[in-house]
């Protein structure tokens, strides 16, 4: 996204100025007409070395969930009670602890004094505020409903941090075991199997190959252990970078959806996202195709965001949204059809929260499911590494005792 200076005026002909982030100056114009504002000039932002963005510097990013949610929770309380924006942050500001949320309210309370929109104010912190967050607020300063705009973010992002904290807790057990079995496994093999090579050595050719391949094993680990852990570390660095490339991104997105088990857990929390993120957008005002395009960058999943903002390009030629939703390939008939009806009946926002509490549901469910069919994956593979490792260490002791005999 790219920021943007404009000038123009509201819907009672004031002259306004403020900053707007979109993907292109159309995009920015149709987001200003979508919040009343007609605009007059349109052009980017010249960024200077002045021009800091606060929030990447590490100072300003460790700004946690619940602190967000917090945050929130008590702009909605307090702008509710009529508390002018600039005294309500500057409030909450003196209350906090966290050094880095401090000083992003006060460069916030600063930019309100200087007559921008908190809106407008918060794009200069992209990664505290994202894009739903301004977009959010934005048309609740529009519509003079900030108070509701904060509401919904709280919201949301409490939805959110319960499906996180779902998919952690379903995961945490498993991810344990395997550490501790990996672990292990890399002690056996560089500390305890060369422990035992010279006592297997007396055996000659009689040693089973199932010895030699743990012996074998643990010899390339022992002369190359620098060479495995940088190898390890540096596709591990690698991986991370290329996920990060566009391409890189949407095919790993594109293949977690394939995982077994797991694919279809990924699959329900984005759309799951996209129905809640599009219904608050949609219930606040937002157009269309500026929430589908804002809905694509805050699913967690390129690939099926790349399908939504097609969705967005479709509705902007005149398509309904139903049709391309179809188009898309990514909803379930049931869905398809709720947004039919939505779109027919005008309680679309309505209709995409049944679809978020079904989606929601759907994820519990699978998670509860994950737990149950991992638990024997795992004990079968421990069996496995088990069975490995007695048949490769204790079946020659056992040929010793007996040619002892």
């Amino acid at each position: 996204m790219k920021t943007f200076n404009y000038r123009g005026r509201n819907v009672e002909g004031a002259l306004i100025n403020g900053v707007i982030q979109a993907a292109s100056v159309e995009a920015a114009a149709d987001q200003l007409f979508g919040s009343r504002i007609t605009p007059i000039e349109i052009k980017p932002e010249v960024t200077t070395g002045l021009n800091l963005d606060l929030s990447s510097l590490p100072m300003f990013s460790q700004i946690t969930e619940i602190e967000h949610i917090t945050f929130c929770r008590q702009m909605y309380n307090l702008t509710k009670a009529g508390l002018p924006l600039d005294r309500a942050i500057r409030g909450l500001e003196s209350s906090l602890t966290n050094q880095a949320l401090k000083r992003v309210l006060s460069d916030l309370v600063d930019r309100l004094g200087r007559g921008n929109t908190l809106s407008d104010a918060m794009t200069h912190h992209p990664r505290v505020f994202g894009e739903l967050y301004i977009s959010i607020l934005k048309v609740g300063e529009s519509t003079g409903q900030l108070d509701l705009a904060f509401k919904d973010l709280a919201g949301y992002m409490e939805i959110e941090r319960k499906t996180s904290k779902q998919l952690k807790s379903a995961t945490r057990y498993p991810s344990f075991v395997l550490m501790a079995m990996g672990a292990a496994l890399a002690m056996i093999t560089v500390f305890v199997i060369p422990s035992f090579s010279g006592v297997f050595a007396k055996l000659g050719d009689q040693i089973p190959w199932q010895t030699e391949a743990l012996m074998a094993t643990s010899a390339f680990a022992v002369a190359y252990a620098q060479l495995i852990f940088g190898a390890i570390v540096l596709s591990w660095l690698g991986f991370k970078y290329w996920i990060r490339t566009q391409i890189g991104g949407l095919t790993w997105d594109r293949l977690r959806l394939k995982l077994p088990l797991v694919g279809g857990i990924f699959e329900r929390i984005a759309l799951g996202r996209f129905a809640k993120t599009f219904a608050i957008l949609g219930r606040s005002g937002v157009p269309v195709v500026t929430a589908l395009n804002v809905v694509s960058d805050v699913v967690g999943n390129k690939f099926i965001g790349a399908r939504i903002a097609g969705m967005g390009d479709g509705v902007s030629r005149g398509e309904s949204l139903y049709l391309t939703a179809q188009r898309s390939g990514i909803f379930l008939p049931l869905v398809l059809q709720m947004i039919a009806v939505g779109e027919e009946s005008g309680s679309l926002p309505d209709l995409l929260d049944e679809v978020a509490d079904f989606y929601d549901g759907e994820v519990e469910y699978d998670l509860v499911k994950l737990t149950s069919a991992i638990e024997p994956i795992l004990i079968a593979f421990m069996a496995g590494l088990v069975a490995v490792l007695a048949l490769g260490i204790f079946l020659p002791i056992w040929d010793l005792s007996a040619m002892s005999r």
